[in-house]
């Protein structure tokens, strides 16, 4: 099913991303995570999204686990690629290549440019570039990334969602935003989206926090706006299991408002896991 018509309609979607497995025993590991996807199969997900490495690193896992979660898990995937360093030739074949699988959707994102000595291609320079490419090369549906708090290289949210804008045009079926966990800076951002005429479906990004150390680090470079929740969570941080009792709480609230409030889907971003997006889901009325 394509992504305009999953999201035709007036339910919460529900979504879940996974990455490819890295170090050693990679095979035990992904076969960790289809166990963990095939718990998470009975909330009824409409996807499993499956993140890209730079400059394609980890092409191969990310088609291994797409074909496994098709076959195995029976879920739509959709892969998630970026055109930093990549040239045409390279992105038409992996274009066929997943439409030879039976796939339908991509997520369509610039990417971090590579820290060590990669060679870099100049092809594309920015996501709406990939996105028009592929809607010219391909019959694929094109999901975007939004950012509820800006884009940390974007010199403000306004010029942020003016890049969206263009991402949109391009040919964009569905926006996925950034994790955030303030949820009136997500309805700020979906209104300013709307206004400059956009009106895609806008899926929110959710995060169920694990580990203290871990969502500050993450947050730092992803630009996600902390401090409210911070200042309830840095109690619980030697303590892992409150830690996650008091993130399930929290989310199932966060959750929970933006359902009554509309929003068109729920992307948790599960890092492999099960079991805190299962609790949350449970726990919500949709």
């Amino acid at each position: 099913m394509r992504l305009k018509d999953i999201y035709n309609s007036d339910k919460t979607q529900i979504s879940f991303e996974v990455f490819p497995p890295k170090g050693d025993d990679k095979a035990q590991k992904i076969d960790n995570l289809i166990s963990e996807l095939n718990v998470l199969k009975k909330h009824n997900p409409a996807l499993i999204s499956i993140t890209y490495g730079a400059c394609g690193t980890n092409r191969e896992s990310t088609i291994e686990i797409a074909k496994r979660i098709k076959n195995e898990v029976g879920v739509i995937p959709m892969q998630h690629f970026t055109c930093i360093c990549s040239q045409k030739q390279y992105i038409h074949d992996y274009l066929k290549e997943i439409e030879s699988m039976g796939l339908e959707n991509i997520l369509a994102l610039k990417g971090d440019e590579p820290k060590d000595n990669l060679v870099c291609y100049k092809d594309f320079a920015y996501a709406n570039e990939l996105v028009q490419f592929i809607r010219e090369n391909s019959s694929l549906d094109i999901a975007v990334a939004g950012y509820p708090e800006k884009h940390p290289t974007a010199p403000s949210l306004d010029d942020d969602i003016k890049n969206l804008k263009r991402k949109c045009d391009a040919g964009a079926s569905v926006i996925f935003t950034q994790m955030f966990f303030e949820n009136d800076n997500f309805f700020k951002y979906q209104d300013k989206v709307r206004k400059i005429g956009v009106n895609l479906p806008i899926v929110a990004g959710i995060f169920p926090i694990s580990d203290y150390k871990q969502i500050t680090k993450i947050a730092e470079m992803s630009g996600a706006y902390l401090p409210k929740m911070l200042t309830k969570l840095e109690k619980y941080q030697n303590s892992k299991e409150d830690t996650m009792k008091f993130s399930i709480e929290y989310s199932i609230n966060q959750c929970q408002e933006l359902i009554e409030n509309g929003v068109s889907g729920l992307h948790f971003y599960t890092l492999n896991k099960s079991y805190m997006t299962s609790e949350i889901i449970e726990n919500l009325s949709l």
